[in-house]
Formats: structure tokens, C-alpha cells, sequence
């Protein structure tokens, strides 16, 4: 997490809701606050309203009331500057199957308008941590689900985003590569990057987060510093504590 920066928000969300067709709220009234340097891990049980507000964050759903703001900037009034500065991987991440890595990864590159030694940097930089720079020559089709996991969370950190969200990021990795993301996570926030994501893997959440939430059917029922939420506990304990409370 970052230390000797001056902290400030990233994300906000405030009173945000999004109601279904009849009247089902998957998100009721969220509200959180990520902060630079924060790595916030936003848990609970699947269908509590995790991947809903994480796509109305990166502007994929729209919503029925409540503000989200990054950088300052709204996701409803000022899309396109918000969608410079995030970036999004989704758990199941729909990449261009008749592209190879290299032409997907220039792709992603020209839309963030990035120069041609940076972008190489950069591509030569996680490729190579992530070991699939020697696939990069190959089609996206040809990938097993590992590969395209890894080809997403380079093509997300090309343009070194202020605001990282993922939604169940370690699902399909390896071992090695989820080690190495881990890695990635605090390199990028020691920079002031704010890393916002989803995950029902307790254990990983406890050892990587500063900050988490845990949401159930759609409402916040607990927030807060890792600390100050476990109070000595373990977050597996606190998590079935909290949820059978509320």
C-alpha cells in the first residue's frame, strides 16, 4: 500500500443504485470510498451485488440513482475522461479471438493514445512477468482461459491507470501468475494507483487488502480497514460473523 504520498480519493460511490425489472435492487444505496494507494477488496457471496457495481464504476451499466465519481470526474456526465484514467477486467474477459496478443495489445494502445517506446516498455515489461510474450505471436482463439486472463491484465496496465478495478481477478490464473499480479497490485499502488476488486477468496483478501466491504443482497453491511474489521480475527471469520448478523 502507499506510504509518504499524500492520500486522496479515487473512487467514490455514493447512495448508488440500480433497480432491476420488477423493482429487484441489485445494489441498494452503496457507498465507498477508494483512496490512492489503496488496494480494496469488495466481497460477499455470488449474487450479493458485487459485479453490478463494479460495471456501473467502469461504465458498462447504467444506474438508476446515486453518484460515482473517479478522480474527481462523474461516470454518468463525464464518461470518456473517467475511462482514460480505469481500467477494467472483467472475470470472464471477451477479447477479439481473430487477433493475435501483439495486435490486440497495439489496439488497446492506439485507443489510450500511447507512443510507440512506451507502449513497447510496457508490453515487453508485464508480457514478460505474466510469461506469455512468446504467445504474443498467436491468435487470442488460441488461448486456453489462463492465457487470456494474463493478455487482459497486460492490455489493462498499458496505460498505468490511476483507478485498477477487477472482478474476481485470480480466478483461471496459475499460482505463479497469481503471485506475480499480487506483486503488481502493490508496485502499482507504492505509485498512487488505486486498486479496487472483487473476490470471494477470503484468504487472498485478508493477505492483500489495506481496506474492504462486504455487500450483501445489495447493501453494504460492513466497511472499513482491515484492522479495525477483524479486530484479530481472521476475515473468514469476521466475513460468516457479519453476514449471519445481518
Amino acid at each position: 500500500m502507499e506510504t509518504g504520498r499524500e492520500k486522496k480519493p479515487v473512487l467514490e460511490i455514493r447512495g448508488y443504485t440500480k433497480v432491476y425489472g420488477e423493482g429487484k435492487k441489485a445494489a441498494d444505496k452503496v457507498s465507498l470510498t477508494v483512496e490512492s494507494g489503496d488496494i480494496f477488496g469488495f466481497i460477499g457471496h455470488n449474487g450479493a451485488g458485487k459485479s453490478t457495481t463494479i460495471r456501473a464504476v467502469v461504465g458498462v451499466l447504467d444506474f438508476t440513482e446515486g453518484e460515482i465519481r473517479i478522480d474527481g470526474h462523474s461516470v454518468k456526465e463525464e464518461p470518456m475522461a473517467c475511462k482514460r484514467i480505469t481500467a477494467y477486467i472483467p472475470d470472464n474477459p471477451d477479447l477479439y479471438e481473430n487477433m493475435t496478443g501483439i495486435q490486440y495489445l497495439n489496439f488497446v494502445a492506439d485507443v489510450f493514445g500511447i507512443g510507440a517506446k512506451e507502449r513497447e516498455e510496457q508490453i515487453a515489461r508485464y508480457a514478460g512477468r505474466l510469461e506469455i510474450t512468446e504467445a504474443l505471436g498467436d491468435l487470442i482463439g488460441s488461448y486456453s482461459h489462463g492465457m487470456k486472463q494474463k493478455l487482459a491484465l497486460v492490455s489493462a496496465l498499458i496505460h498505468s491507470p490511476k483507478l485498477l478495478v477487477l472482478d474476481e481477478p485470480f480466478v483461471g490464473l496459475d499460482p505463479k501468475a497469481s503471485y506475480t499480479l499480487k506483486e503488481i497490485m502493490h508496485e502499482l499502488c507504492e505509485q498512487g494507483t488505486a486498486v479496487f476488486f472483487s473476490t470471494h477468496v477470503l484468504d487472498v483478501a485478508e493477505k492483500l487488502c489495506n481496506k474492504v466491504a462486504i455487500i450483501k443482497q445489495g447493501q453494504i453491511i460492513a466497511e472499513g480497514t482491515m484492522e479495525e474489521l477483524t479486530e484479530g480475527r481472521s476475515l473468514e471469520e469476521t466475513f460468516l460473523e457479519v453476514v449471519d448478523e445481518k
